[in-house]
């Protein structure tokens, strides 16, 4: 990122021209921006287009394979609608795929068609990123959960670092807030502590299992949602927690179709 001061001047007259540019949205003060609360159900469907089948206020589903259409009807029916984009990993499949130079693309993942991004090249992903979520705007979504935020904690093929980490997680947070989104944490546990204040709310997989669900309390001390699944653990071995706790939480297939078991 760019160091050094500048006249005072010279920012005032970027901030005037980025305001006029007709390809940016008026940023919401942070106070306008939508942050659910603890507790609040939702459903979280990444497997084609969403069933709106599921009586809850919040979904998370996948930004590419739904429509305009299909976030609409979903705020007909009193929802709110978070943008799923992978902003950790390269993938084969989504149509902006050759726009990533194979500098950044580094080993699998795991998954079909995925590859770690080099999180450090903010000068290549920022742009990548940003064009994720100016789709996301347009498509009328509230939010966005960019997943694969924890590179540095995995053998990517890169020497990622927590710093590198952290400054990717907080440009990430505020390409979305410059869009009016709200934005989510994706796992990520250790670094909670430096960026809850950035992010308005956290997605979690599998704390239960691992016992770190206490690790996501300054999520929900701030007053913001945590929302939370398991794929193993039969409910009644994590919704007592999970309420406690004051988790949004419920059981769910690792393929995420539209089934699911809520606390």
């Amino acid at each position: 990122m760019p160091g050094g001061r500048r006249a005072l001047s010279v920012l005032t007259l970027l901030v005037v021209v980025a305001g006029c540019s007709g390809d940016a949205a008026p940023r919401p003060p942070a106070a306008e921006r939508w942050v659910p609360r603890p507790g609040t159900a939702w459903q979280w469907q990444l497997d084609g287009r969403v069933d709106p089948g599921a009586d809850v206020p919040v979904y998370d589903i996948d930004g590419f394979e739904n429509t305009a259409g299909d976030v609409a009807r979903l705020h007909r029916a009193g929802r709110r609608v978070i943008c799923y984009v992978n902003a950790g990993a390269w993938e084969d499949f989504r149509p902006d795929r050759d726009a990533f130079p194979a500098s950044v693309r580094g080993g699998p993942n795991g998954w079909n068609g995925e590859r770690w991004l080099d999180i450090r090249r903010l000068d290549v992903l920022r742009p990548l990123m940003e064009r994720r979520f100016d789709m996301c705007r347009r498509k009328g979504f509230d939010a966005v959960e960019p997943d694969l935020m924890d590179g540095y904690l995995h053998d990517t093929g890169f020497p990622l670092k927590a710093a590198h980490q952290l400054a990717y997680n907080r440009m990430i947070a505020r390409a979305a807030h410059e869009r009016g989104l709200s934005v989510g944490l994706k796992n990520d546990l250790p670094q909670i502590p430096a960026l809850v204040g950035v992010f308005d709310f956290a997605v979690n997989e599998q704390c239960a299992e691992f016992g770190e669900c206490e690790r996501l309390a300054p999520f929900v001390r701030a007053g913001k949602a945590v929302f939370h699944v398991e794929y193993a653990l039969p409910t009644a071995e994590f919704c007592g927690q999970a309420r406690r706790l004051g988790l949004s939480s419920m059981r769910k297939r690792p393929a995420l179709d539209p089934w699911r078991q809520a606390c």
